[in-house]
């Protein structure tokens, strides 16, 4: 259900009305769109991509998920792979953009949300194709939004190509010689382990640790739907093994989950410190060792963008402040695909469908508390095309 209304605005314009509005059309934002459908609330999903799944077709030509097929699917839908392979980039995009059809989600792509503020007791969603008033908004935008840099890269030696993952395709994008990966996590040994087919290569970073299996073998299946149960039920924001894992896992990346130790080490990865700081252009280790390098592949994360919300709910850290998704101190705005939002899981694929569901539960009881409240005009519908977040 995604109805729409108008009213007529101050400067006579018509101003968009309906009861939710979603931001962002990923992995987070269907699944919200999906659960509150099937509540019967009405919705609008925003995407600021030109095609729903475009930010995965942004990654590197050759990324695959983490995780098996079996996990990759989102609420009401399986993902159409033999369930213990990983998926590669361009699968699991379209496979987002099927679910939308699939479940007749209304996804508005090409739309970029401009400023979220308060308009009387309703939200004021600016969009740069218009503005909507909604009574509940939720932030599906995603925590991979600006690529994170360290301060110490405008030092290096210009004649070094420097890359963030965001950027980064495949490995023509580097020049001959020793490329230097910074950030030890999965993208980070992805990306290593690429690049060691064409050129020597170290990978800086703290370690993240690894599952100590192969992920879809036959023999560790057992094991695979152990760790992920953990990561769903056991490590979460209700026990005590999940909120003493909750501060570590805001504040580093995940263990490997397919590349291991051995296969970086077995294509010649090195393993060195973290990159502290730069020496006549070059970069210096922690252990004091100066790398003469030909290019730099930042796998450094990213950093929120909350620019554009106009509402009390961020912190001085640049988050936003909720409690299992739900705005603390402005009801009715809520955020989904948070990292350990309530589990482990709750920023992956396969779990984002439990926490989108918990809101769309919030989202229907204050519906429901104002339809027993005072009643409103009528309002016009407004056709709707299928078409756009953040």
């Amino acid at each position: 259900m995604s109805q729409s209304a108008a009213r007529g605005g101050p400067d006579g314009s018509a101003t968009e009305r309906t009861g939710t509005v979603v931001i962002g059309g990923g992995q987070a934002g269907l699944a919200m769109g999906y659960h509150l459908a099937r509540a019967g609330l009405p919705f609008v999903i925003l995407e600021a991509h030109d095609r729903v799944g475009d930010s995965w077709r942004r990654r590197w030509d050759s990324l695959h998920l983490f995780t098996p097929a079996r996990n990759d699917a989102l609420p009401g839908s399986s993902f159409p792979a033999p369930p213990w392979s990983c998926p590669s980039r361009d699968e699991f995009a379209d496979y987002l953009e099927g679910y939308a059809g699939e479940h007749a989600l209304l996804v508005r792509t090409g739309v970029r949300v401009e400023r979220l503020s308060r308009a009387g007791e309703a939200f004021l969603v600016e969009t740069d194709a218009g503005s909507i008033e909604a009574d509940e908004v939720v932030i599906a935008s995603g925590f991979d939004q600006l690529p994170r840099v360290p301060d110490l890269a405008v030092e290096l030696d210009p004649a070094i190509v420097q890359l963030h993952s965001a950027e980064y395709r495949g490995p023509h994008q580097l020049p001959a010689g020793t490329v230097l990966v910074v950030g030890a996590g999965n993208s980070g040994a992805d990306i290593a382990l690429e690049l060691a087919g064409e050129h020597e290569v170290l990978l800086s970073g703290r370690h993240p640790g690894q599952i100590p299996w192969r992920v879809g073998r036959t023999v560790t299946r057992p094991l695979d739907l152990l760790a992920f149960f953990a990561f769903s039920h056991v490590l979460t924001i209700a026990t005590p093994p999940g909120r003493r894992m909750r501060p570590q896992a805001l504040a580093h990346s995940g263990p490997l989950i397919r590349v291991k130790t051995g296969d970086l080490a077995a294509a010649g990865v090195e393993r060195v410190p973290r990159t502290a700081a730069v020496t006549d252009g070059m970069p210096v280790l922690e252990d004091g060792r100066r790398l003469e390098v030909a290019g730099v592949v930042w796998c450094t994360g990213y950093r929120q963008d909350h620019s554009w919300i106009d509402l009390p709910v961020i912190d001085n850290e640049g988050r936003l402040v909720h409690e299992r998704g739900v705005c603390v101190g402005t009801p009715g705005l809520y955020t989904v695909g948070q990292l350990f939002q309530y589990s482990l899981s709750s920023s992956m694929i396969h779990g984002v469908g439990r926490d989108a569901a918990y809101l769309a539960a919030r989202i229907a009881e204050r519906a429901a508390g104002r339809a027993h409240g005072p009643t409103r005009p009528p309002a016009t519908v407004m056709p709707t095309a299928p078409g756009a977040g953040r």
